[in-house]
């Protein structure tokens, strides 16, 4: 009597299966689903609060103070340099956060109770890549979502996975996928790339 095989009786995997889950590794990119940025909502809030940085321009206005006042581009530094006071940090924080910091150096040996107002003039562009027909760097605009993005760079090459985008953010730790469609609103600075499909 013959003993019996321990795999006589299993099936094996379908080639087909073998295939799918080989691709689904090749094309697994370590970058994890976006939680919440399918929200219209979640873009402008997040303007609302929006820190600056490099690129970005301001105006900043010293009532009583023609000469101090203008608008100015964040440089390669992240500072502005205001006329009298030299250059102050400004990336990194808010427009209430800009106009502190203007106040207080204005306060220190300069002028008496400074009145200081900051207002966001232009924000830095948005950079599109990846599988996209002309990739490369698009001016913002409020309100814009990842949809328009797509069309403002041309749209797919026949090479697209139109699935999702991997989207890298200021103040988020590391690139997200986010599922398409979806409504999510852009921000200043964010990096869009289009990955390439597999099959």
């Amino acid at each position: 009597m013959s003993r019996r095989s321990p795999n006589r009786g299993r099936r094996s995997p379908p080639l087909v299966v073998l295939v799918v889950l080989a691709a689904l590794g090749a094309c697994s990119d370590g970058v994890t689903m976006g939680p919440g940025l399918d929200e219209q909502k979640v873009g402008i809030g997040e303007l609302e609060s929006y820190r600056l940085g490099i690129g970005d321009k301001v105006r900043v206005a010293v009532f009583g103070e023609a000469d101090l006042s203008g608008t100015f581009e964040i440089n390669a530094t992240g500072r502005i340099s205001l006329p009298l006071v030299g250059e102050i940090e400004a990336s990194g924080v808010d427009a209430a956060g800009l106009r502190q910091r203007v106040t207080a150096r204005l306060s220190d040996g300069f002028l008496k109770s400074p009145k200081v107002s900051v207002e966001v003039m232009g924000y830095r562009p948005i950079y599109v890549l990846g599988e996209v027909r002309n990739s490369g760097e698009f001016p913002f605009k409020v309100g814009l979502r990842l949809r328009d993005v797509i069309a403002l760079a041309g749209g797919y090459t026949y090479r697209a996975n139109q699935d999702y985008v991997v989207l890298s953010r200021d103040g988020r730790p590391q690139p997200m996928r986010v599922a398409l469609p979806t409504g999510a609103v852009v921000m200043p600075g964010d990096n869009i790339r289009v990955p390439e499909r597999y099959f």
